[in-house]
Formats: structure tokens, C-alpha cells, sequence
């Protein structure tokens, strides 16, 4: 009986670990995911809270590019992607306009990950379906993931740390990491665009195979909400509302994409552009120059009120930037950290605020100006505690001086300036002969600002005559867009002009900003070249930060460096959206808090459309 009772013990306590084991290994399905403090909307929730459900579908937007394109593949790095193909493709998960950081289901319908962040598997939505009317599946997110890593150096610095990605179930595909710990690679994982296997590796209309790995002008088999209608290459491009479009009763397809058409039209030159703006071959334009802002809408469409004048600042809420003058380090005349330095007080942006800019800019200091992740003061608390984890790796003025930008605005100003420049440039072995600065071997220092079209030629037209005047030589290239993207993939400039977006939970794309893998590869954002241990291992504290606290503490930790080493000529920024719009869409009474969501939740308004008279 005793030895009854203990088998029969042992067996239940065997069932009971095994029933436990099963249950610590069910998954917990999730239907969005968020890096910030929580999801808004529950699960099951009918649509967005910014959209009219009830919005009218019909009418057509005419939207601008400026440049060209010459492919609609839009995973790789080489040619001009065609504009509008976040149309046509879409991603597993669908984000928030009115949550930072924050996604819910769409070609997935849920996803799963465990408490150390070593994996994440997503359930696919047996909805989702291309326009074929094949399902989207998990093969389709596993090759679309092996081509966009294995064709793409963005894609693979983006997601270095996924060691594995598999089909786990037929409706189920899990992705496995080499590290635990980075909470931001299940979320980010969920913005992976998903293309048709079954469509790339067929015969295409020439009875050849389909190449994934080469540019293709074939219009593209999708599963979003437009498909391509037709297209002038490298001139125009009209996408059609598809009406059997899975989504369209779905949260991610409920009072949205209400056009008929959309259509993108190219321009080489941003003048004809804006004239053809003022002549109404397209509906919305947002403004760049501040000048043209402040004086050149004064035509007739304007004054009338068929032309409206907006400022946005929703989409600037949590967005930081860094823009500016970069040089590209790997060129050994920008490795003196001294000679970046001086650079920068060679830049004068209160005199260009009062005559160019109308008053209208605000100088950057940060690579995450605008949002509250920028270093200010001195370090202190966790900050401090991470940058002296890398303190032999880091300038020591981190600890010991904030960064400033130099200050100009009228001639005596920019005199000290120009003299403490001089003095830097001394330091790092330059010295006047004349009227030219060289360095010991007679070589005078000078290099070549490459432009991407005339915008910014006013601003480096006065940087490059305040370089002038202590000796330095330089001179202006201004190309067009396809000719400058060719350049900067190929790394061919000495200095752009350029900058980064950032957004509140920065992450896993800081390696392919400025991690020492991207500087050496071609078509990385790391335009500078910077390649720094210091960087690297604040990066890897941003990437792996245990929460929110530690992430922000290494976030500023890392712009603190950066701006200590002076890689980019900070310059100026607006935190708004300027922008011009002939009166014949309408918007929900509320925008959401972080998109201005056009033309995605805007629709045509038949009645303004009237008064304003029908574009032709």
C-alpha cells in the first residue's frame, strides 16, 4: 500500500512538472507590441481612434518627388526605388499614428517572444492575402527575410543579431537571436516587409525567371491596398485602390486609403517643381526654403483660399534629428578631431537665421535634437556611470565641458571664431603661407562639398567663404539626385550635406548609422565613416539597455560622444511641417498625435473639390 501511495505520488508529481513545462512553454500571444509604456488599443479593437469610418471613397491625389526612379524591387540598395510601393507591400505588423513606438497585427495577427528577449515567433493572419489571391505565409516571411538581409546592408546591420529565422508551425515562423536581452528586436522585427516567394521565383512576362536581386521596372505582385496602374518610367506613377483588398474591414484598413488613385509625379529641379505646384498639376507640397516660404506664395490660388498654408508639427513630436555638414572620415585630412572642430566655427548660423532664414530655424545641438533624449549639461547619475564604463575609450572633455555650438552673428563675433579655428588648425600642424593654409608639406588643406540639387547652395556658398578666409580651399558640387546617390553609395565625397532621423526608442538602426561594421561597408547610412570602440559599445548599451531608464541614460551617453568628436557641422532645423495644399481633401476633426497622416486617413471632399475647381 505504501509503496502504492508513493508511485502513485511520484507519477503525479511527474505529470504536474510535465503539465507546468507545457504551460512555461505555451506562447503568449500578443497582439501588438509597444517600446514605450503600454498599447492603447485592446485586443480586438475595430479600427483607430483618428480615422472617419465613414470617410468617402473616391477622387483622386497627385502627390511630387523629386528625382527619378528606375526599379519597383524594394529591397535593394542600388537604383532609384520608385515612390509609393508602401502601397502595394506591406509589413507583418501595422503602426500607430497617434503611439510612439508601437504596432499592432496586420500580416500577423499576433506575435509571441519570451521575457529575455531570445526569440519572437508571429502568427500569421489567415486573412492576409496578395493580389493573386494566394495566402501570405510564413515561407513568404522567411525568404523575404533571407533576400533583405542577404541584398540589403541596411536590413543586415539592422538585424545582425537574428541568427536563425524558420517556419515553426504552418501559420507560425519564429526568428532566434545570439544574444537575450535586446527588447527591441522582437518589435522591430515586425516592420519586415514581406514580398511573394511564389511570384519572385516565377517566369516573368518574357518567359525568364524573376531576379529578386536585380532592379525591374515589371509591375509588382502585393498584398496592400494599391496595386500600380501604370507608370511613365522615371516621370510618373498612378497606383489604383484595390477593391478586394483584404484589409479593408480590418483596424489597419478601416477609414483609410480612401483615394481611387494616387499618383506620384518626378521632377529633376525643386523650382519647376514649386511652379508646378502654383499650376496645380499636384495637390500637396511641403516646403524646404525658408525665403519661399515667407515670400512666394503670393499667387493668385493663395490669396483665394483654393491654396492653403498649414504648419504640422505632428510628425516632429517624437522625431529628433542631426543635420549638417559631414566629412567623410576615411579620408585621412577629417581623422584630426581638432580639424573637424575648427571646421565648425567656420559655420555661422545667426548671420544666415537673420538673412536667409527669415528667423525661421533653430540651431541643432544634438543628434537627437528635439526630443527628450539629447545630452545637456555634464553627466550625472546612470549616464555618468555608463560613460565611465568606457571612459579610456571616450574624449574627456564628455565629463569635464558640454558641448556648445559656437556662436556667431555679426562680424566681430565671427572674427573669434575664425581665430579660435586658426588656433585648432595650428594644433593639428597647419599654418598661413599667404592666404593658404597648409599643412607641412606645403599641401594647402581644401576639400569638395557634394549637394544633392540647389537648396542648400546659399548656406554652403557662406560656409565656403568663411573657410576661404583663413586659407582653406574649398569648392562646391552640385549634382542631380541620381548622380548624388550614386556618389554616396559608393562613398565618392569628401563632404555632404545630409542628416538622420531618430525616433523616442532608438535602437538596433544606431549600427548602420555609426557602427564600425557599416563605415566600411557601401550604401550604409554611415556617411561619416565614423569607426570608434567608444561608439560601438554605447551603441551595443542602447541596443541590450535593460529598460527604459538605462536606455535613455545610454542614449544621451552616446550623443554626449558624438558631439565631442565633432563627425557632422551641426546646422539648423524646423520643428514643423510647412506645408501648401490645394483645398480639396478633408481630415477627422483630430489628427493623431505623431503622423499628419496624409493622403492615408485623408479623403476627397467633393464639395471644397467644387470650389476649387477639378485638377487637371
Amino acid at each position: 500500500m505504501h509503496k502504492t501511495l508513493k508511485a502513485t505520488g511520484l507519477a503525479v508529481a511527474a505529470l504536474l512538472t510535465f503539465t507546468s513545462a507545457a504551460l512555461a512553454q505555451e506562447p503568449q500571444w500578443r497582439h501588438g507590441t509597444t517600446l514605450m509604456e503600454g498599447l492603447k488599443y485592446p485586443e480586438g479593437f475595430a479600427r483607430y481612434d483618428y480615422v472617419n469610418p465613414d470617410a468617402p471613397k473616391g477622387g483622386v491625389v497627385r502627390l511630387s518627388e523629386t528625382g527619378s526612379f528606375d526599379t519597383f524591387n524594394p529591397i535593394l540598395p542600388q537604383g532609384e526605388v520608385a515612390s509609393g510601393l508602401g502601397l502595394v507591400y506591406e509589413a507583418l505588423m501595422d503602426a500607430s499614428m497617434d503611439e510612439d513606438s508601437t504596432m499592432y497585427g496586420h500580416l500577423a495577427e499576433a506575435v509571441s517572444f519570451p521575457d529575455d528577449f531570445s526569440s519572437v515567433t508571429f502568427r500569421m493572419n489567415p486573412k492576409a492575402r496578395w493580389h493573386d489571391g494566394e495566402p501570405v505565409t510564413a515561407d513568404d516571411v522567411v525568404w523575404s527575410f533571407q533576400k533583405a538581409t542577404e541584398l540589403n546592408p541596411f536590413q543586415a546591420n539592422y538585424y545582425a543579431n537574428v541568427t536563425k529565422v524558420e517556419k515553426t508551425a504552418d501559420d507560425q515562423v519564429t526568428f532566434t537571436f545570439d544574444q537575450t536581452g535586446n527588447r527591441e528586436l522582437p518589435h522591430i522585427i515586425g516592420q519586415l516587409l514581406v514580398l511573394p516567394q511564389h511570384w519572385w521565383e516565377a517566369a516573368g512576362p518574357d518567359g525568364k525567371p524573376r531576379d529578386i536581386g536585380a532592379s525591374s521596372l515589371e509591375p509588382p505582385l502585393g498584398s496592400g491596398p494599391y496595386r500600380l496602374k501604370s507608370f511613365v518610367a522615371g516621370r510618373t506613377i498612378v497606383y489604383e485602390r484595390v477593391d478586394e483588398y483584404w484589409a479593408a474591414k480590418e483596424p489597419a484598413g478601416i477609414g483609410m486609403n480612401n483615394f481611387d488613385e494616387v499618383r506620384y509625379e518626378f521632377f529633376r529641379d525643386t523650382t519647376v517643381e514649386f511652379e508646378a505646384f502654383k499650376a496645380d498639376q499636384f495637390d500637396w507640397w511641403e516646403e524646404n526654403i525658408a525665403r519661399r516660404w515667407a515670400r512666394e506664395y503670393d499667387f493668385a490660388a493663395v490669396a483665394d483660399g483654393r491654396v492653403v498654408k498649414e504648419l504640422f508639427e505632428n510628425s516632429h513630436r517624437s522625431t529628433g534629428v542631426m543635420v549638417g555638414f559631414v566629412p567623410n572620415l576615411r579620408l585621412e585630412k577629417f581623422q584630426d578631431p581638432r580639424v573637424r572642430r575648427a571646421l565648425a566655427y567656420a559655420f555661422d548660423f545667426e548671420e544666415l537665421n537673420r538673412t536667409l532664414f527669415f528667423g525661421q530655424y533653430e540651431r541643432i545641438d544634438s543628434y537627437f535634437y528635439g526630443i527628450p533624449l539629447r545630452s545637456e549639461g555634464l553627466p550625472r547619475g546612470e549616464e555618468l556611470e555608463i560613460l565611465e564604463s568606457v571612459r579610456d575609450l571616450v574624449p574627456e572633455s564628455v565629463f569635464t565641458t558640454p558641448y556648445t555650438n559656437p556662436v556667431g552673428g555679426d562680424p566681430q563675433k565671427l572674427r573669434a571664431n575664425l581665430r579660435e579655428a586658426l588656433g585648432l588648425l595650428t594644433e593639428a600642424g597647419y599654418m598661413l603661407q599667404g592666404n593658404q593654409l597648409v599643412n607641412a608639406a606645403g599641401e594647402q588643406l581644401g576639400f569638395e562639398i557634394l549637394l544633392n540639387g540647389p537648396t542648400i547652395e546659399p548656406v554652403a556658398t557662406h560656409f565656403q567663404n568663411n573657410l576661404r578666409s583663413i586659407g582653406i580651399a574649398v569648392t562646391l558640387r552640385t549634382v542631380d539626385s541620381p548622380q548624388y546617390v550614386n556618389r554616396l553609395r559608393s562613398r565618392d565625397y569628401e563632404m555632404i550635406y545630409t542628416g538622420w532621423s531618430q525616433t523616442l526608442s532608438p535602437g538596433n538602426e544606431q549600427r548602420d548609422y555609426w557602427g564600425s561594421a557599416a563605415a566600411s561597408q557601401n550604401e550604409t547610412r554611415n556617411y561619416a565613416g565614423i569607426a570608434d570602440p567608444g561608439v560601438d559599445a554605447l551603441i551595443d548599451k542602447i541596443i541590450f539597455a535593460d529598460d527604459r531608464d538605462t536606455l535613455e541614460a545610454a542614449t544621451r551617453a552616446l550623443d554626449r560622444v558624438m558631439l565631442a568628436n565633432y563627425f557632422v557641422m551641426p546646422s539648423y532645423a524646423l520643428r514643423k511641417s510647412r506645408i501648401a495644399r490645394w483645398d480639396r481633401f478633408s481630415h477627422s476633426e483630430t489628427l493623431p498625435e505623431f503622423s499628419v497622416g496624409f493622403p492615408t486617413i485623408w479623403w476627397w471632399d467633393a464639395e471644397k473639390a467644387a470650389k476649387t475647381a477639378t485638377p487637371q
